[in-house]
């Protein structure tokens, strides 16, 4: 009996293990993929298909398509699958376990009180785009749009100005953050493709790129804005339905507040500084070294920073612990289906290395003399257009383009503009298949037309923009 199940076995187990030569020619090649992107669309935009099941299906459509073979394409894409959420997945878990700890202790309600009363009515628009900056470093939009709309609307009333004038800052501040800095899903999941990438690079230089986008399509694009819709704050959002912290808590310090926002990206500088300055740092075995590497990992200084956040917190404001565990908790309910997205998107990446349709794309760019990074934000801002997501147009594009920046031999400073240039691409654009644009309509009561006009039209500003701040970077950088 055992003979004959080994006997049976075999084949199967030599058929998934031989990985099959493609002979396809590139034209096949590049009609298998048009084909799996358009079944992609396909699936979520019309058939309303959940992003995790369509892009698996459209993954396994192009590996059969290109010939690959049936059980090559399911092993590949479930390889991808694994390596993609081992990494990703903790990223984007703890980063939300942190910006739960920091929303329920009051922390990121310190800064925004902070900065909101030492300003001027004339410098508030100023001051909403770097609240929403600092409370974006932590959080998905969604949340922090959540945290940010009460502000939003309470300050529009104590200064009488527009709506537009304080609310499109605070959302510029909110959609770069989540479009260029990571741990955010789509930056971190397109810089996890990259073997050889850096994130705390990448962040510096996400950090260094937001600034002067917000600035453009924050304060000074609220002005047209206003234009558009010059009412002030509306009534659709009850002020007395925020949650009340428990008696007895106190509330942090700014500078507490302050110091538990930016810890992650200052653990990650910290190491990528060190590393440029003393690159036999990254290979000593002395303690010192070690322990610069040790937290400068992506994944321990984002531990390191909720456990330093969490203990703080809780003996500074006396928030009880276990709410505070519960909390947390929660926060990870709503990202299950972005892990499960982007792991998805990680499996559809190796599947698209191992085909070879990565090379021809490889052999397209280096031969037209086409700039990586305009492909890859013309590639991320199609998906973004067609899907509605910039978790799915990040993932796929970075896939796509993983064999390229591996010919082009791109260093970790190379990958980091490769990734905001994705990041990029990805924010454009947002339509009527894009959740964030009805959240933002609901909330403050705009009509449709008038979001057209403003937060679609801010979107599509803002991924310009950064753009060319990338392309400028580029120029002394690559």
């Amino acid at each position: 009996m055992h003979s004959l199940i080994v006997a049976l076995s075999s084949p199967l187990v030599q058929a998934a293990s031989e990985v099959p030569k493609v002979h396809l020619s590139p034209a096949a090649l590049l009609i298998s993929i048009v084909l799996g992107v358009a079944l992609l669309i396909a699936l979520v935009t019309a058939a309303k298909v959940h992003p995790f099941v369509a892009i698996m299906i459209a993954s396994i459509f192009t590996g059969i398509c290109s010939g690959y073979g049936m059980m090559n394409t399911i092993t590949a894409f479930l390889d991808g699958f694994g390596s993609t959420t081992q990494s990703v997945g903790i990223l984007v878990g703890l980063g939300a376990m942190l910006g739960q700890v920091l929303m329920v202790t009051g922390a990121t309600g310190v800064l925004v009180d902070t900065l909101v009363d030492h300003s001027s009515v004339k410098m508030l628009p100023w001051t909403m785009a770097l609240i929403g900056s600092l409370v974006g470093l932590p959080l998905f939009f969604d949340v922090g749009l959540i945290i940010m709309v009460p502000v939003i609307i309470m300050v529009c009333r104590r200064s009488k100005l527009p709506i537009m004038m304080i609310a499109m800052p605070a959302l510029a501040g909110l959609c770069a953050m989540q479009a260029l800095v990571p741990p955010h899903p789509g930056p971190t999941a397109a810089l996890k493709t990259f073997s050889n990438g850096s994130m705390g690079i990448t962040m510096g230089i996400g950090v260094l790129i937001a600034i002067p986008t917000v600035i453009i399509c924050g304060p000074l694009f609220a002005r047209y804005a206003t234009k558009i819709v010059d009412r002030g704050a509306p009534d659709t959002f009850d002020m007395s339905a925020i949650e009340q912290p428990p008696e007895g808590t106190k509330r942090p310090s700014f500078g507490l507040s302050l110091t538990c926002v930016i810890m992650p990206a200052v653990l990650l500088l910290i190491t990528s500084i060190a590393t440029m300055i003393a690159p036999k740092l990254s290979t000593s075995k002395a303690f010192v070294p070690q322990l610069i590497q040790f937290l400068g990992n992506p994944e321990i200084a984002l531990l390191f920073s909720l456990i330093f956040s969490t203990v703080v917190l809780f003996k500074v404001t006396k928030f009880p612990w276990k709410r505070i565990q519960d909390e947390t908790a929660k926060s990870l309910k709503p990202i299950a289906g972005i892990v499960f997205i982007l792991g998805a998107g990680g499996g559809f990446k190796t599947l698209l290395i191992d085909t070879g349709i990565g090379d021809m794309i490889t052999q397209f760019v280096q031969s037209s003399h086409i700039s990586i990074l305009l492909v890859a934000w013309a590639i991320a801002a199609f998906v973004r257009v067609a899907t509605g997501s910039s978790t799915v147009s990040a993932i796929t594009t970075a896939g796509i383009l993983e064999p390229v920046a591996v010919s082009l031999g791109l260093n970790p400073v190379g990958i980091a503009l490769l990734v905001l240039a994705i990041g990029a691409g990805s924010f454009i654009f947002s339509f009527v298949n894009d959740a964030g644009l009805w959240l933002v309509k609901e909330y403050f009561g705009f009509t449709l037309p008038e979001m057209f006009k403003t937060w679609t039209l801010m979107t599509c500003v803002l991924s310009v923009v950064a753009m060319i701040f990338v392309l400028i970077l580029s120029v002394p950088l690559m």
